[in-house]
């Protein structure tokens, strides 16, 4: 049974740093391109970050400088370091792990950020 599962979201104040962790089973992860996206109230969940199989990165323009994606293929997971956020960053954000013909997505984990 495939799982993908997020934790580390909550309540920070602007300008403050979460770290969201994603766990993923089932799967052979090392070969899954891992994104995390989300999806604020009345939005389109959009992608935020991603790390290819190979460790390539990519980042919205919205949170570069600021986000850092890193994956742990011995422990299959994909961490999302945040920092400097902002109220903007207000959303559910959601573990992706996708191949070409095949995808999984987690739960979700709520970040709010306000003062």
């Amino acid at each position: 049974q495939v799982q993908v599962v997020e934790s580390g979201g909550g309540l920070v104040q602007p300008g403050g740093s979460l770290r969201l962790s994603c766990a993923a089973s089932g799967i052979r992860f090392s070969i899954y391109d891992m994104g995390w996206y989300r999806q604020a109230p009345g939005k389109q969940r959009e992608l935020v970050a991603f790390i290819t199989s190979g460790g390539s990165t990519n980042y919205a323009d919205s949170v570069k400088g600021r986000f850092s994606i890193l994956r742990d293929n011995a422990k299959n997971t994909v961490t999302l370091q945040m920092n400097s956020l902002n109220p903007e960053d207000t959303a559910v954000y959601y573990c992706h792990a996708r191949l070409p013909n095949r995808q999984y997505w987690g739960q979700g984990t709520q970040v709010s950020v306000s003062s």
